[in-house]
């Protein structure tokens, strides 16, 4: 990341909230809000205000400065993990609620520490539900593909991976399946499969998936050709040279398709599961510096800023650079969008991107 993401927390005068808490990076403030407590304490739980500009008595003086280590968001909570050995794990819980004697919704923000999510005992609830119908596409190069009951599946030329789940026509995530016939091969060519592994990582979500066990790999009666150190020492490799690629041992062919429709299942509820608006505007406000260095990724991101029209689509950037991969376009294309520099303005086939015309005299985020 270029700039620090700071945690600041400030006294004020206000008997119900006598604390400013704040979230900034640079002189941008990403979060800001009236709390109750410079932490949540025995309780692991208060509840918070947000700040609106203007409204509130400016704070008095600077309590703690600690810099943010990550910020993540699961559906509606903000994730927060500072840079201390205590007290560094948080969430806040943002919801709407509707009025019960009027028309309209009100806010209710929660602040819950690590602890308290741990000694809470509700009823089991995972974070990531979906019943809908989910679109897979399966490699037209799958002899005897998976099955996915209740899917809208078809069959395409993939640019990587054997499975793809789309949305919006865009893939959100791949995996490649290995049978245990399928990597040993593969270790007689590791050159080439390690290849195939870095495209396959250069999406944002992608799996290995692997219908065997680890077991199975060390057993030297199994084995034609390898030992079973070769073998260890080859699988080590390929968790160390791709670290981003998540790779699982499923067992055999039914539960490696069963993992790979529940990963998939999750993924889209995931992206269903919308965030509490204040949470997608952290997000998109954070943002990260990509790990690509240099390159036609950055000719790609100077090209769209100086070159392109205001309005323009996929495809223009495709015949511009013929040769770059999908992947590649939409890591340029998020990363803009996060910067606030460009906004999609229709979804699919039909999708095209405007460009932001920053405000000449922009408010600042300071008090």
């Amino acid at each position: 990341m270029g700039e620090s993401t700071l945690w600041v927390i400030e006294s004020v005068d206000n008997e119900k909230f006598p604390y400013r808490l704040t979230i900034r990076q640079g002189d941008k403030v990403l979060l800001a809000l009236r709390v109750q407590d410079k932490w949540p304490g025995q309780k692991g739980n208060i509840f918070c205000i947000r700040e609106e500009r203007g409204e509130w008595e400016p704070p008095l003086h600077e309590i703690e400065r600690v810099q943010v280590v990550s910020i993540r968001r699961f559906g509606k909570r903000l994730a927060v993990v500072l840079d201390r050995a205590r007290n560094k794990r948080c969430d806040f819980l943002f919801l709407t609620k509707k009025y019960k004697t009027k028309e309209g919704e009100y806010e209710q923000i929660f602040w819950r520490t690590e602890k308290a999510l741990r000694e809470r005992t509700p009823r089991v609830k995972l974070s990531t539900y979906y019943t809908g119908q989910m679109n897979i596409a399966i490699d037209t190069g799958e002899r005897y593909p998976w099955r996915f009951p209740g899917c809208h599946t078809e069959r395409k030329k993939l640019p990587v991976g054997d499975y793809a789940l789309i949305e919006d026509d865009e893939i959100i995530a791949l995996v490649e399946r290995k049978t245990y016939d399928n990597l040993l091969a593969e270790f007689g060519r590791m050159a080439a499969f390690h290849q195939q592994l870095n495209e396959l990582s250069a999406y944002k979500i992608s799996a290995l998936v692997i219908e065997a066990n680890y077991s199975d790999f060390l057993k030297k009666d199994r084995l034609r050709y390898y030992n079973p150190g070769f073998a260890a020492k080859a699988i080590g490799e390929l968790y160390a040279l791709h670290p981003g690629l998540t790779i699982v041992f499923a067992g055999n062919r039914k539960l490696a398709m069963e993992w790979t429709f529940r990963f998939f299942s999750a993924l889209i509820a995931h992206e269903a599961d919308r965030p509490h608006m204040k949470v997608a505007e952290v997000m998109e406000n954070y943002g990260a510096t990509p790990a690509t260095q240099g390159g036609t990724f950055f000719e790609i991101r100077r090209a769209i800023k100086n070159e392109f029209p205001e309005v323009f689509s996929r495809s223009d950037i495709k015949q511009r650079f013929p040769d770059v991969s999908d992947s590649t376009i939409t890591r340029v294309l998020n990363d803009l969008k996060r910067e606030s520099l460009i906004r999609n303005q229709r979804r699919g086939r039909l999708s095209v991107w405007v460009k932001e015309v920053p405000d000449a005299n922009p408010d600042s985020d300071e008090q």
